[in-house]
């Protein structure tokens, strides 16, 4: 259901809500959805978030996220009061990394706060052969902007939980401390794991080969890519980008179905940005963050994903 009032006066502002005025003043962004002074219809696909498209007087279509009983949506029973600190920023701060590189397609933003994040809305394409060939072309350009070090400057999140984003020099000890552990303790905690299923995932052994810091998405499971209009796919959801090993982001993407035409974007990903010839036998390895992830806020259904990925390296 849209929703339109037309005639507010909003911080002395008396002319229409236009791009230029709200890139000048996103502060008032909150207020001018208080107020209604914004069209906004709700649209599909927030897991976490609320997501509406927004409508600006001059013609403008932009996507909005808040969270469930925020500045635009409804109460939601049982819903925290607020969005966990730093989780709209989080994302914001991804997005701007990861569209600096200067490679996959990247949605810019125009506010952020702790209770929403507005940005460019992208229309809704197909998956084609051309757009998948773009994706990996593009993919490796994104990752090949490399990052300062293993980590990022600022904490982000997978999901709803948050991601340790502390710096390191070596990736196999990052990746161990920052992404396996806390999330074995959390899937024990949350009874998805048993203490032995957790003596087993910590003892696993990490190798890969050593590589600079890829600038990467981090959660780029077949969802967190977006096939726009004309061929172009986008990047979107990156509240985990940081800097990590490349192959992150191509074993993520054989998750839960895989991404159309996986193997087309690989094949141009691996002639721009070639990999190393056994980078196979570690998709398993780097899908564990994200399986432990679904095992602490889903449950058991993720025990045996999670300890069949941990097989391969004990």
């Amino acid at each position: 259901m849209s929703r339109f009032v037309a005639a507010a006066d909003v911080d002395g502002h008396n002319g229409d809500v236009d791009l230029p005025y709200l890139r000048a003043n996103p502060h008032l962004l909150p207020t001018f959805l208080a107020h209604q002074r914004l069209r906004t219809t709700p649209v599909g696909g927030g897991s976490i978030a609320v997501t509406e498209r927004v409508g600006l007087d001059d013609g403008t279509q932009l996507f909005l996220k808040t969270w469930p009983g925020g500045v635009s949506a409804a109460p939601t029973d049982g819903a925290p009061a607020a969005a966990p600190p730093g989780f709209f920023t989080a994302e914001a701060e991804g997005l701007r990394w990861l569209r600096d590189a200067d490679g996959v397609a990247v949605p810019r933003v125009y506010a952020a706060s702790d209770e929403l994040l507005l940005m460019e809305w992208v229309g809704h394409g197909e998956p084609t052969p051309a757009a998948a060939e773009r994706f990996g072309r593009g993919l490796a350009l994104t990752h090949r902007a490399g990052a300062p070090a293993f980590g990022a400057p600022a904490d982000g999140y997978f999901g709803s939980l948050p991601q340790d984003n502390t710096p390191g020099d070596d990736w196999r000890t990052w990746f161990r401390d920052r992404r396996i552990h806390p999330y074995v303790k959390l899937a024990v905690d949350a009874g998805a794991l048993d203490p032995a299923d957790a003596t087993a995932v910590e003892s696993i052994h990490i190798e890969a080969p050593a590589e600079p810091p890829a600038r990467i998405h981090g959660d780029l499971w077949p969802g967190n890519v977006l096939w726009g209009i004309a061929d172009t796919p986008w990047l979107i959801d990156p509240a985990s980008a940081h800097g990590g090993h490349r192959e992150t982001d191509l074993a993520t993407l054989a998750l839960f179905g895989a991404a159309p035409h996986l193997p087309r974007i690989l094949a141009t990903y691996n002639e721009t940005h070639p990999l190393a010839h056994d980078w196979r036998s570690r998709v398993p390895l780097h899908q564990l963050p994200i399986l432990l992830v679904h095992a602490v806020l889903f449950g058991r259904t993720y025990r045996s994903a999670v300890l069949d990925a941990a097989a391969h390296y004990r």
